[in-house]
């Protein structure tokens, strides 16, 4: 978990960083998750790795101030992917599919993706620090709505 949301983050940044320099700016946007602001039980190890996700974009918007370089975390709650789950629950099907039992419309990948087209297309002097973004059914990491 670390080594994808924390390492990954700072080993791309630092490699595409210089090109964004040199050119005309650009927009680093870094997808976290609610976990990376909130806790719940049994997500201690990616509450962490998510925390630290968070921190290092915020870090990053401080370093860039005054650099044509805008910064964004797109923070989403509960998402159904197969590959998530699955990852989370050590490829354990029936657990992953629990995990959505009852919840109304979850969130898809398509979701995210639009959020994120969205922070990307806003005018270059509008920089969306954090959107956190949940389904409907989702109040909070540990609070969702089943029927």
């Amino acid at each position: 978990m670390y080594d994808t949301n924390v390492l990954g983050v700072l080993r791309v940044t630092q490699a595409l960083l210089p090109l964004l320099e040199r050119g005309a700016g650009g927009h680093i946007v870094v997808t976290g998750s609610i976990a990376g602001h909130l806790v719940y039980e049994g997500g201690a190890g990616y509450a962490a790795a998510k925390h630290a996700a968070s921190a290092v974009v915020e870090t990053l918007r401080l370093e860039l101030n005054g650099r044509p370089i805008r910064v964004t975390e797109v923070a989403p709650g509960m998402v159904a992917t197969e590959e998530f789950s699955l990852v989370r629950l050590r490829g354990d099907a029936e657990a992953a599919a629990r995990v959505y039992d009852g919840v109304d419309e979850p969130l898809t990948a398509e979701d995210i993706a639009d959020c994120i087209a969205f922070t990307v297309t806003r005018p270059k002097h509008v920089n969306i620090d954090l959107l956190v973004v949940k389904p409907l059914a989702q109040a909070a990491p540990y609070k969702v709505a089943r029927r």
